[in-house]
């Protein structure tokens, strides 16, 4: 990417599209209620997935932009799993039928903070009230440092296939500087316990623009992790949000990486992981060719949602736990953010939603156009329009945003087909922000465009 585009777009705060609208627009105008409601709507043979939240861990990571809290004991964590529990149960009575579950995805946190008889009795509880088939796929998030041999077998009897292991850098210096040391040893080995007890499909998480990272440096760890043959990797951003998330004020922001250091690492690591035989997918994501996600982006089925890129195609999302979102025909929800207040609200036999947003036609119709983006840095206006009844050509008219981007060979528009150019893909964040009609304050919360 050139140096003028980076200086002038590069720094930009924008969201990650993992839903439209974002969460800064959620508000407690959707209550539990009305989420109550929309779950006694949902048909029964609707395509439906789960998210749980598992707000724990045991040390804290200071680039961390998750919902979590440290402790050292397991005691909040089974009272924790005791309310969630009882949530599930409260949920899952809300329906008319219980839902068909196609996807089951455990985030946090760290998830595997719970013992391995906790896990199979929650997932006992999942199969108990929800109706899964021979081909749920679960999903869980797991810190390699953490993970007992014990765990990772208990994961292969509860039916887990895939499992996402945070690394972000192998670099001892990095390391040091965001508390979190970890050695590519006990991830290699973590990586063969879950293997041996059938977790077979492995991701792996990496991050650049951390502090004293450098292109080296990331090749280096991204060369390393390829060397363990996980099915995937996702590449983020460091996102420095410390106004928003206060511990990350102990990162030293004058060994942050620049927007142009930003850039070429990112590249590098895309050349490294290439070469390593991974193909590239959307933005951020890297598959073997053989893996779903990759054959999912060849044949055009690609989805985003806020796990990133995704082959689940559901049409509702259930999110339980503390600060768990959910996404119904209707809109989102979001459970109350902290522990004890959702742990109150469920204990007094309610929903815990505590905000939630209701899509209108043209969020709808937006929302397609942004994912598009995301996910085949193409956008096919006419054609999404006509899917939705609505002129999607529309969204052109007077975009002076887009105007602009396509003066600056960002983007280009053929008709009513805008295509961000293969150069500049790690900007697609800001060609899909220009069909975003509520972009503005919330901003500061966001990572940088590249």
């Amino acid at each position: 990417m050139t140096t003028p585009l980076l200086d002038k777009y590069g720094a930009a705060r924008l969201p990650r599209y993992t839903s439209y609208p974002t969460a800064p627009l959620f508000s407690a105008a959707v209550d539990a209620q009305a989420y109550g409601g929309w779950l006694a709507d949902l048909a029964p043979d609707a395509r439906t997935a789960l998210y749980l939240h598992i707000p724990f861990c045991r040390a804290m990571c200071w680039y961390c932009g998750c919902h979590t809290s440290i402790t050292r004991r397991d005691a909040p964590v089974e009272e924790y799993l005791a309310v969630l529990g009882a949530e599930i149960d409260l949920v899952a009575r809300r329906t008319a039928e219980r839902p068909v579950i196609d996807d089951v995805h455990f985030g946090g946190g760290t998830p595997t903070i719970m013992c391995p008889e906790a896990f199979l009795v929650l997932m006992a509880a999942l199969r108990d009230r929800f109706r899964f088939h021979a081909d749920t796929a679960i999903a869980i998030e797991i810190d390699p440092r953490t993970l007992s041999r014990a765990m990772a077998a208990a994961l292969g009897e509860g039916g887990v296939r895939r499992a996402s292991l945070g690394v972000q850098s192998f670099d001892p210096q990095v390391q040091q500087a965001i508390n979190r040391l970890q050695s590519a040893e006990r991830t290699a080995e973590a990586i063969a316990d879950l293997r041996a007890a059938g977790v077979a499909s492995i991701n792996i998480d990496l991050i650049y623009g951390l502090p004293h990272q450098t292109e080296r440096s990331c090749v280096d760890t991204a060369l390393a992790a390829a060397a363990m043959r996980p099915q995937r990797f996702a590449v983020f951003g460091y996102a420095h949000v410390p106004s928003f998330k206060k511990h990350q004020r102990l990162v030293d922001e004058s060994v942050l990486p620049g927007a142009h250091a930003r850039n070429a690492q990112a590249e590098a690591i895309a050349a490294a992981l290439t070469g390593a035989g991974y193909r590239r997918i959307g933005l951020d994501h890297y598959a073997l060719p053989d893996d779903s996600l990759a054959l999912a982006e060849g044949e055009g089925r690609l989805r985003r949602n806020f796990q990133g890129y995704t082959t689940d195609a559901s049409e509702a999302l259930i999110g339980l736990g503390a600060s768990s979102i959910g996404q119904m025909p209707q809109g989102f929800v979001q459970n109350e953010v902290a522990t004890h207040t959702y742990a109150r609200r469920v204990r007094d036999g309610g929903l815990a939603t505590a905000k939630g947003y209701r899509l209108t036609r043209e969020d709808r119709l937006r929302a397609a156009v942004i994912e598009r983006l995301m996910c085949d840095f193409r956008a096919d206006l006419g054609g999404i329009g006509r899917a939705y009844g609505m002129d999607a050509g529309s969204l052109l008219d007077g975009n002076d945003r887009l105007d602009g981007l396509v003066r600056d060979g960002i983007a280009s528009i053929e008709g009513d087909v805008v295509t961000v150019s293969g150069d500049h893909r790690f900007l697609v964040r800001t060609v899909a922000a220009c069909f975003d009609a509520y972009l503005g304050g919330s901003g500061r919360t966001h990572g940088q465009a590249a």
